[in-house]
């Protein structure tokens, strides 16, 4: 309401940005930088990446279960781009270049750890939603302990997909026909 006092807009206009279904143009832009005193540059930088699709990453040291979890997540998240990883440290430099929404994770990763993983994935990008993935229910104690929003286990499955989704830490839209 006080954004849109200043910027002399209704707060719809004001709502409408927030929510991601409308951006300003070329003027309000320009004086919404200036009621925000930040660089124009800045907002429309933030504009674009708005955009950008949404990324998931899935992390498994099995290429078969990768596979087969990877066509789940599709079906899942029409909208979203998923990347999976065998290896944790390539999952690591992917979230260094690109904001990821949603990382789900194996717990055991070869000789690392999905755990570790997690606290660095979230250290780079606190905003983040983890989700551990794993054979083992035993896990879930530890699994809380990183800052997780959810736990999952194998094999992965639709219906347990979209439920997972609607319990994020941090929602998004994933398009698909139970969002």
């Amino acid at each position: 309401m006080q954004l849109a006092n200043r910027m002399i807009v209704n707060k719809a206009t004001i709502s409408r940005w927030e929510n991601g279904n409308r951006l300003p143009d070329a003027a309000m832009m320009t004086r919404l930088a200036n009621v925000l005193e930040v660089d124009v540059g800045m907002l429309l930088s933030a504009a674009v990446q708005s955009d950008d699709s949404l990324n998931v990453i899935l992390v498994d040291d099995s290429r078969v279960f990768l596979s087969q979890a990877m066509s789940v997540l599709e079906e899942a998240m029409p909208n979203a781009t998923i990347t999976g990883f065998i290896w944790p440290q390539e999952a690591i430099e992917y979230v260094k270049t690109n904001r990821v929404a949603l990382a789900i994770l194996d717990i055991e990763l070869g000789a690392a750890s999905g755990l570790d993983l997690c606290r660095k994935l979230l250290e780079i990008n606190p905003r983040t939603s983890v989700v551990f993935l794993t054979a083992y229910p035993d896990y879930s104690l530890d699994a809380w302990s990183t800052g997780a929003s959810g736990f999952l286990l194998k094999p992965l499955t639709l219906d347990a997909v979209r439920d997972q989704l609607k319990k994020l830490r941090y929602s998004f839209s994933a398009g698909g026909a139970e969002q």
